[in-house]
């Protein structure tokens, strides 16, 4: 269980740092295979495999470097920052011929108008001030460059966070003190997302929604996920008290049960593809 007295003093941004510090393992085992589902219409969005080859680009939040690796394999010139210096070693570990750097997605080190194009797989809902970091990958876009990034659609589309969360509020405590950061699901809405990249300078937004299926082998696999693989929703459920967390595991497993097909979980997600011109 997480000291609380610890939460109550932190920062939004210093409670994410922290929780991907320890959550790095956790996300590569138990994410990778669902957040992996929206690089090919991500990259796709940018242009043809191979059409871009020579440019250069930035995967921002880069975590175990999926997005970076794959826009390598496509012959972009690669970038990835991470704010947490545990995913950048697992990228490094993982990935090779990338440049792989820790760098704050809202105060990016980078000249402006640095790179032609940019990518951020998820990272945008773990930000505390994510204006900032919308600003900043407008400034280091060139003009004529995009910027696509992924965020959860809404619970009901992105149904294992509705789930989970609903079996918090059923048998745990949802008032447990960890940081407030923004809404999790404000840039799931479309029109709150295109208008913040245009607040941001971008000149004109693209929206699609990439349908998903997260497959699990085990029931309990859809609690631990969260467990030890989120900061912001893992840190609320190691927050809970023990009994009360030994009701939300068993509720979470019975949640998983029902999506239960030939021998294995596949419980329907969605996300959010936004592409940007700059």
């Amino acid at each position: 269980m997480t000291n609380q007295n610890n939460l109550k003093n932190q920062t939004f941004k210093e409670f994410e740092h922290e929780g991907w510090q320890a959550v790095a393992g956790g996300y590569h085992d138990h994410f990778g295979s669902l957040t992996r589902q929206t690089i090919e219409p991500m990259l796709n969005s940018l242009g043809a495999s191979g059409q871009n080859q020579g440019c250069q680009l930035l995967d921002i939040a880069t975590g175990p470097g999926y997005v970076a690796e794959a826009a390598r394999q496509r012959g972009y010139i690669v970038t990835a920052v991470d704010f947490s210096n545990e995913m950048v070693e697992r990228a490094k570990k993982l990935y090779s011929g990338i440049d792989f750097q820790e760098g704050d997605a809202e105060a990016l080190t980078f000249p402006d108008q640095s790179f032609d194009f940019l990518t951020m797989n998820f990272g945008l809902l773990h930000l505390e001030q994510p204006e900032n970091a919308l600003k900043e990958a407008f400034r280091v876009t060139k003009p004529g460059g995009k910027f696509a990034l992924t965020v959860w659609s809404t619970p009901d589309k992105a149904v294992a966070f509705k789930r989970v969360v609903d079996s918090v509020n059923q048998h745990g405590d949802s008032s447990v003190p960890i940081p407030v950061g923004p809404p999790f699901f404000r840039f799931s809405d479309h029109a709150e997302m295109r208008k913040s990249l245009l607040e941001a300078g971008f000149k004109s937004v693209e929206l699609n929604e990439i349908k998903m299926t997260w497959v699990l082998k085990r029931e309990e696999d859809l609690f631990y996920a969260f467990f030890t693989g989120t900061p912001r929703t893992g840190g609320l459920l190691r927050a809970q008290e023990e009994e009360k967390l030994s009701a939300i595991k068993t509720a979470v497993a019975a949640c998983a049960a029902e999506y239960r097909d030939a021998g294995e979980v596949k419980i329907p997600m969605s996300s959010v593809l936004a592409t940007a011109t700059a």
